[in-house]
């Protein structure tokens, strides 16, 4: 405050300790469970003061309460659907008025659809790309002009395992994922000098709401053996630590890892193949 080989570019955490200034702010998305949650929990831990935004109110404002009862820093709830008609805009005027200088943005807010993908309902289809790319996009284009500026920023996107190869049944979503990780690599390169950075966080299986309702649709998913499930703390911890350190893509787990790396190295009909034998068997 050393990645996993070929999907990891970066700096190490020593040279980056004294970047890291105590007062910075750091606003998370879908922070009132899951990830988000504990994403927020690392980041108060490590000093930083706390925008918390999600839909559910009350879950946030007990979070906040309890981060700052905790860790002594400032939290402060942002109730706000990301998917309202100019939320993303109102949120950063907000903000502005408030005073609050963002620091740190971290793009966790994501909705998952398992199934065919002609028969799931197009509404929450679109409602998933909306949410997984265009927010994500927008709140970064919004906070990360002002981070150049002042030569010092972090942004944190969460995409997924599903990033590095197409998945039948989570057709739609995988996709999203692989624009999150492409979004960020690219970012990452256009920033070098900046003193801003971007890392996407791709964790495989993980125990939050997103993958019960996964595991609800697919027997696949209800198959998953319990040691390829990731808990939320760690990952956290292990995306925030990443994301303070520089470095470009961190994949949580070592089975992750192995599998994101393998898919490089074999041609795309193998991997589209093994992936379709695979993503049938829980349509």
């Amino acid at each position: 405050m050393s990645g996993i080989g070929p999907v990891s570019v970066g700096v190490g955490y020593s040279s980056l300790i004294m970047s890291v200034r105590l007062d910075q702010t750091a606003l998370v998305t879908g922070a009132s469970a899951g990830i988000g949650r504990e994403i927020a929990g690392v980041l108060a831990e490590k000093g930083f003061d706390l925008v918390l935004v999600a839909r559910r109110g009350a879950e946030l404002s007990q979070l906040a309460l309890q981060l700052e009862n905790e860790h002594g820093v400032r939290a402060v709830a942002h109730p706000v659907d990301l998917l309202r008609e100019n939320a993303a805009a109102d949120l950063q005027s907000e903000l502005e008025r408030e005073g609050v200088i963002v620091d740190l943005l971290v793009n966790n807010a994501g909705l998952i659809e398992v199934g065919a993908f002609r028969e799931l309902p197009l509404d929450r289809l679109l409602r998933l790309v909306r949410l997984n790319t265009g927010v994500l996009t927008e709140l970064t284009h919004r906070f990360l002009g002002s981070m150049v500026e002042r030569g010092h920023g972090r942004v944190l996107n969460v995409a997924s395992l599903a990033a590095f190869q197409p998945v039948p049944s989570l057709a739609v979503y995988a996709a999203t994922k692989a624009f999150v990780l492409s979004f960020t690599e690219s970012l990452s390169e256009e920033l070098k000098g900046t003193g801003v950075s971007a890392t996407a966080l791709c964790p495989g299986l993980t125990r939050t709401h997103m993958v019960e309702q996964a595991q609800e649709a697919s027997s696949l998913a209800r198959a998953t053996p319990s040691f390829l499930i990731s808990e939320t703390a760690d990952v956290a911890r292990e995306g925030v630590e990443a994301c303070l350190a520089g470095r470009v893509i961190v994949v949580p787990g070592v089975p992750n890892r192995l599998q994101a790396n393998a898919v490089r190295f074999y041609p795309r009909w193998l991997v589209r193949t093994i992936g379709g034998l695979v993503g049938r068997r829980s349509l």
